[in-house]
């Protein structure tokens, strides 16, 4: 017995050792025959978690977001827009409030009073500060700051705190709705710009950087890639919106509202504006306005006190398949002329009904966010090629641009209409409503848009102006008259229809 076991613990070894030997030389063939074979599990590896980046020439070079993280983060800033909200202690104890059972007990009456007293209901009204948080991104060394519109609207004061924790003070020099931009400024000099880059370059699949402060996580940066361009995703609350945003994977969360999407050489390609989730926080997809849309609207702002924007005057729609077998297109891709508007810049060129529009200059329309934004970057009285297929065939025609109300010149602030500067159609109220409402007469406002109504007041369409500033208004010539004698505050007196009581709001009007 002992030799058997002597022998075993010979052989066994050998054995044991022989088999390694062998499936270590199979291993080593089959790695050398299958080169996609998985190793898991090396540590010992001669790079770990490198990334490459791929130049034009096909060189290969280390990806590094370092430099342009430093070189972007001194350019974007943390914005806090507080508003002010009036209110007093008696809207507490209003019936249906939760503090009305709260003060109902009689241990807190013992301390706070009885919230039924003429003294505790006519208590001063409080004023109390709702504030958000946004980004913005520093493109000029003498202050001004571009950031969107949700950010900043409705604002009674807004802050701006630079990456070096310094605070100030901001105006808003002006706002466009439409592509939910505004512009800011601050009373600083020197301060570290970012330069626009002409989005127009920006290549899907290409890497960028996002730059903001979400959830107050200050001077936040992440990375991506462009996902896509031209997105419309019908998330700007506007009559004349222009969504053609770029789509990048890159983290954005709420708070980079305003932020920077930068290239790899550091320039602004877009401001972060929108995310497309379900729970309101990062899913995979956000969305910013394309460099080239807000250099257009900046410079309208700083130039001429509005943004000075041009139409086609057509109404257009997306070519897809069931549209493409309904009108018996040729074509599967453009904007397809829908209808066309009274005093249409479009229809005087010669475009018709039923045309495809595939190009206007030299860029491709595949969809009507292309060519909204291609449209959006001009002027009234810009003269643009539009090509479009009538048929089957292409034809080009030379289109004056017009502004809303088919002017083909520019109007500055100072010259427009001051119901146009209010932003919004009026009617006179006819004779036998007013009857019925017990008023000598009145406007109704109808059809709100951009403008001192909408981003100032919070009036709706159907309301009834009566009077300004105690002075009776009845028809729309004598609102004109009225308001081009005034400048700063104005109070309106007003109501709506089958609503019962008298409704004031106030905005203010350049000084002049």
């Amino acid at each position: 017995m002992k030799r058997l076991n002597r022998f075993l613990n010979m052989i066994v070894p050998s054995v044991i050792g022989s088999a390694l030997t062998i499936a270590v030389f199979v291993f080593s063939g089959l790695n050398k025959q299958t080169p996609g074979l998985l190793v898991k599990n090396q540590d010992q590896v001669p790079v770990h978690q490198a990334s490459f980046a791929v130049k034009e020439n096909g060189a290969s070079i280390p990806l590094d977001f370092t430099g342009v993280s430093k070189q972007v983060m001194n350019s974007v800033v943390h914005i806090k827009s507080i508003q002010k909200i009036n209110t007093s202690r008696s809207n507490m104890y209003r019936q249906g409030s939760p503090m009305n059972e709260f003060f109902s007990d009689p241990f807190f009456r013992f301390f706070y009073g009885n919230p039924d007293s003429k003294q505790q209901q006519q208590s001063k009204p409080q004023v109390y500060e709702q504030a958000a948080t946004g980004s913005g991104v520093i493109i000029s060394d003498n202050g001004y700051i571009v950031t969107n519109n949700h950010v900043v609207d409705g604002a009674d004061e807004i802050e701006v705190t630079l990456h070096n924790n310094e605070t100030y003070k901001a105006k808003v020099v002006g706002t466009d709705p439409s592509t939910d931009l505004a512009l800011l400024q601050i009373r600083e000099k020197n301060l570290p710009a970012l330069s626009l880059a002409n989005s127009d370059e920006v290549e899907i699949g290409q890497w960028v950087v996002a730059v903001g402060n979400p959830f107050n996580l200050n001077s936040t940066v992440t990375a991506g890639i462009v996902s896509a361009k031209g997105r419309n995703i019908n998330i700007i609350d506007d009559k004349s919106a222009i969504e053609a945003f770029i789509q990048t994977d890159a983290a954005i969360n709420p708070g980079n509202s305003g932020g920077a999407l930068v290239n790899l050489r550091g320039e602004l390609i877009g401001i972060n504006t929108a995310i497309a989730s379900p729970t309101g926080s990062y899913t995979g997809y956000g969305f910013a306005i394309p460099a080239t849309i807000v250099s257009k609207v900046v410079e309208d702002i700083m130039k001429y006190g509005m943004v000075q924007r041009a139409y086609l005057g057509v109404l257009i729609r997306d070519v897809n398949s069931d549209l493409k077998e309904d009108s018996h297109l040729n074509i599967s891709e453009g904007a397809y002329v829908d209808s066309l508007m009274e005093n249409s810049a479009a229809a005087e060129a010669g475009i018709e009904k039923g045309d495809v529009i595939i190009a206007v200059n030299s860029s491709p329309i595949l969809k009507t966010a292309d060519l909204l934004e291609q449209v959006g970057r001009h002027r009234p009285g810009d003269e643009v090629k539009v090509t479009v297929n009538r048929n089957g065939k292409e034809h080009s025609f030379d289109v004056v641009l017009a502004n809303q109300k088919g002017t083909k010149k520019l109007v500055a602030r100072d010259e427009m209409d001051i119901l146009d500067i209010l932003g919004a159609d009026f009617e006179t109220l006819k004779k036998e409503d007013a009857q019925k409402m017990g008023i000598d007469g009145g406007v109704r406002i109808k059809d709100l848009r951009n403008g001192i109504l909408k981003n100032e007041t919070n009036v709706k369409d159907g309301f009834i102006i009566v009077g300004i500033d105690n002075e009776k208004v009845t028809s729309v010539d004598d609102l004109r008259k009225k308001l081009e004698k005034k400048s700063g505050g104005v109070m309106v007196e007003g109501m709506y229809e089958n609503y019962p009581g008298e409704i004031f709001f106030a905005f203010g009007l350049p000084e002049k």
